[in-house]
């Protein structure tokens, strides 16, 4: 269907000016093919492999119960508790994110949770092995004594893995850049040089370039300052850049830098709760979670195989309705093909009924509506007014080019333009993009406010959650009885 672009723009521009919004020339990811100054997604920086995984947790939990499990007076009680009790401790902490990368954790910090988490993995599996078999029960004394012997254990692996884990940064810390003004971002850098054992060198900065002459602060007035999107891809690959650190809130540098493989931290800003430990020498820090990483990824897709399958059989008889009804009003072409840009800036081909014919490919690229076109023949306006043009999607939804609920995805000409002129506008790429939306259920479709449908879209994506998939489809329903149409 489409070739995704891997071309990098030879002459990017700097970062937009304060009234233009915090994210750089995030155009790239707006690819188009083949023509001449249009900007292309850049690659995906192929990952190293960390030399830190959830391996060596993983196997510090495993111990902890086998150990535990060899206390108990029956040997089949033991065998059936360790598979129990480790396959639901594995989960418990792997749902929590106990095994995703952090910053210096320390076991002592770890406690509370590995406790009640290993306290139900115990009692949970003690009630299962006494219903399967009440005649070899555990006591209560066993049991206590097996969960008391689990977290000593546990407690004094993670603490080896996690002490192993800060020599390691010591000897190798990872290249990093930070992103924030100036001035404070070289006092950060100048903090976390000063304390190898949190495993990040800054070797540059992200943000404005100062004034000539102008007084630098910090320790490190040697880091260099990055304005343009072609000094920080270069200084990623040269450097082999693993972590962004992020002093302020821009979700725009947050997409590029998870494109290009980074990981990506925000330090500061107003957050509460956490582990004691998750700070950059009194930086309060977190990680953040791409969306490719967040957890529901899989449940929203099975969500839209779950709808789409039976829906697109449902509308089938429609389908043919409204293909006939094109046919024959205007001409061959029933379907209309277009360039649109999906998540992480890949380019996708969107199917809708024809409603209008195009005098020219330019037109179909950057005329922003068509709604009251003279030339759109009756057919056509009451497609468009009825959003039956957009049936068609159902098979990008299929193919996994859309999702059902996520941003509307847009032409490659105007992510581009309204990625430099409204600031968050390119993050909305994080996620997959949707037949409906946030935005499109308060109204904002056709001719409305960018500014207000990026906003919407940025906050469903920051607080997605699959019922509100369900609600935002639910409503979107109840809108098609008085289609306001787009």
């Amino acid at each position: 269907m489409t070739t995704e672009s891997t071309s990098i723009p030879s002459s990017p521009g700097p970062w937009p000016s304060a009234g233009q919004g915090s994210a750089p020339s995030l155009a790239s990811l707006a690819p188009q093919r083949g023509a001449p100054g249009r900007t292309a997604t850049r690659p995906r920086r192929r990952v190293p492999r960390r030399r830190f995984t959830a391996l060596p947790l993983v196997a510090a939990d495993v111990m902890a119960v086998l150990v535990a499990a060899g206390l108990l007076p029956d040997p089949r009680n033991g065998t059936r508790l360790l598979l129990l009790v480790t396959g639901c401790v594995v989960v418990l902490h792997g749902h929590a994110g106990m095994y995703r990368p952090g910053t210096l954790a320390v076991a002592l910090d770890e406690l509370p949770a590995l406790a009640a988490r290993a306290g139900f993995a115990w009692c949970l599996a003690a009630a299962a092995v006494a219903a399967y078999s009440p005649a070899t029960a555990i006591g209560p004394v066993p049991l206590a004594a097996a969960f008391a012997a689990h977290l000593t254990v546990v407690c004094l692996l993670r603490g080896l893995v996690h002490a192993r884990r800060r020599r390691t940064h010591r000897a190798r810390p990872r290249s990093a850049l930070v992103i924030g003004g100036a001035a404070a971002a070289r006092r950060f850098a100048a903090a976390v040089g000063q304390h190898p054992e949190y495993g990040m060198r800054p070797v540059g900065i992200v943000g404005t370039r100062p004034d000539i002459g102008a007084p630098q602060s910090g320790a490190e007035p040697g880091l260099p300052v990055l304005s343009t999107t072609e000094e920080v891809h270069r200084a990623v690959i040269q450097n082999a850049v693993r972590d962004a650190v992020f002093l302020t809130d821009d979700p725009g540098l947050v997409a590029l830098f998870q494109q290009y493989g980074c990981t990506t931290w925000r330090v500061g800003g107003d957050r509460h709760g956490g582990p004691m430990s998750d700070h950059l020498w009194g930086y309060g820090c977190r990680r953040l979670v791409p969306p490719s990483e967040r957890r529901g990824r899989a449940a929203k897709r099975a969500l839209d195989l779950a709808v789409a399958v039976p829906a697109s059989t449902l509308v089938l008889p429609v389908l043919l309705v409204c293909a006939l009804a094109v046919r024959l009003s205007d001409g061959p072409g029933v379907l209309f093909r277009q360039e649109r840009v999906g998540q992480n800036g890949r380019l996708f081909t969107l199917l809708k009924f024809r409603t209008l014919r195009p005098s020219d490919e330019t037109e179909s690229a950057t005329r922003w509506s068509v709604a009251n076109d003279r030339r759109m023949s009756a057919v056509g306006n009451f497609l468009r007014r009825s959003s039956l043009d957009e049936l068609p999607q159902l098979w990008n939804v299929l193919r996994g080019d859309m999702s059902l609920v996520g941003p509307r995805p847009e032409r490659p000409y105007f992510v581009a333009q309204f990625s430099r002129i409204h600031a968050g506008y390119a993050a909305r790429h994080r996620m997959p993009v949707g037949l409906t939306g946030l935005a499109q259920v308060h109204g904002l479709r056709g001719d409305t406010s960018i500014e207000d449908r990026c906003r919407f879209d940025n906050h469903y994506i920051d607080h997605w959650s699959l019922w509100q998939d369900v609600r935002i489809l639910l409503r979107t329903a109840a809108g098609l009885v008085r289609p306001a149409g787009s």
